[in-house]
């Protein structure tokens, strides 16, 4: 059986349709398969939509979450509750389109991989939007060395044991590309032209984005935290030559007079300091998520 996990939030507008088609396209390829959407805490009629449609398709799961908890919290709520021998992950706004899914599924039983993940050729988006993610998968390909697969979301398929694998990974900061890259198996590829949204407003904002990110990089790379280190050193070194400079300046009557070389180097180094208490208070505060081991989500109801 093949299960397909989908999160949804607010989308009202599309779910109907995306549901049609995705159920049209499933249906053409004759194989048993369920389909878990999960609700993350939508305020619109989203869930009023998708309990209407499960009244014609018994094969849909309706997970409602008694919050939004995010998607990366309700990508894991789908993926506990699939059962199928595999699972496709995917958004639901067309960005990642229905019809790639029997591709997907192909890929993996032709090549016996144990995933298969859609490659981004192309991205009809906003410019503004493309830039903010082409430099993300830039930043996070060099500090995780070529650990990671650029151009690649969330839109997957995954047999039994690569689902298995990712669901032993407890922590609350969650970038579940990242976490599926990690896990090793044998992993295949299909390219595709990731098409912009057809109708409404991203769910991902800018500010999710940029929030997405840094649990990236804070989660699969230590450079945060050792260019705080290289940086620190390379004052050290830079004082230590300045002392002498200084020393020799005075012993030679060269030394300047005035304040505003002290001044800036204490700006400087000020704010060089606080920036590194930052960097170590987001890793802090990771570790303080950790420790509290809250659920990732609440589910308010099942509809199956």
């Amino acid at each position: 059986m093949i299960s397909i996990v989908i999160p949804l939030l607010n989308e009202e507008q599309l779910v109907e349709l995306f549901l049609e088609k995705l159920f049209d396209t499933l249906n053409l390829t004759q194989e048993r398969f369920e389909v878990v959407c999960v609700d993350d805490g939508s305020t619109d009629s989203t869930l009023e939509k998708l309990v209407q449609f499960r009244e014609k398709h018994t094969q849909l799961k309706i997970l409602s979450l008694s919050r939004n908890f995010g998607l990366q919290s309700a990508l894991t709520a789908g993926l506990e509750y699939a059962r199928g021998e595999y699972v496709v992950i995917m958004d639901s706004d067309f960005q990642d389109p229905p019809e790639l899914v029997p591709a997907l599924i192909d890929k993996i039983k032709t090549t016996g991989a144990d995933i298969v993940s859609a490659v981004r050729g192309t991205r009809n988006e906003k410019f503004v939007k493309k830039v903010y993610i082409n430099l993300f998968h830039r930043i996070f390909d060099q500090l995780t060395e070529g650990q990671q697969v650029a151009q690649t979301g969330n839109f997957c398929i995954l047999n039994k044991k690569a689902h298995r694998a990712i669901l032993q990974f407890p922590e609350r900061s969650r970038y579940l590309p990242g976490i599926r890259n990690f896990i090793g198996f044998r992993h295949e590829f299909i390219i595709y032209d990731r098409p912009d949204r057809l109708e409404g407003k991203a769910k991902m904002t800018r500010r999710k984005l940029f929030s997405l990110a840094a649990d990236a990089i804070y989660s699969f790379t230590k450079w945060p935290i050792r260019i705080c280190l290289f940086l620190g050193l390379l004052g050290v070194i830079t004082f230590s030559f300045a002392i002498v400079y200084a020393l020799a300046s005075k012993f030679l009557g060269l030394a300047p007079i005035g304040w505003s070389s002290m001044f800036l180097a204490i700006s400087f180094f000020g704010s060089v300091q606080l920036t590194f208490m930052g960097l170590i208070g987001e890793y802090i505060y990771r570790i303080f998520k950790e420790v509290q081991a809250r659920p990732l989500y609440l589910i308010k109801e099942i509809y199956e």
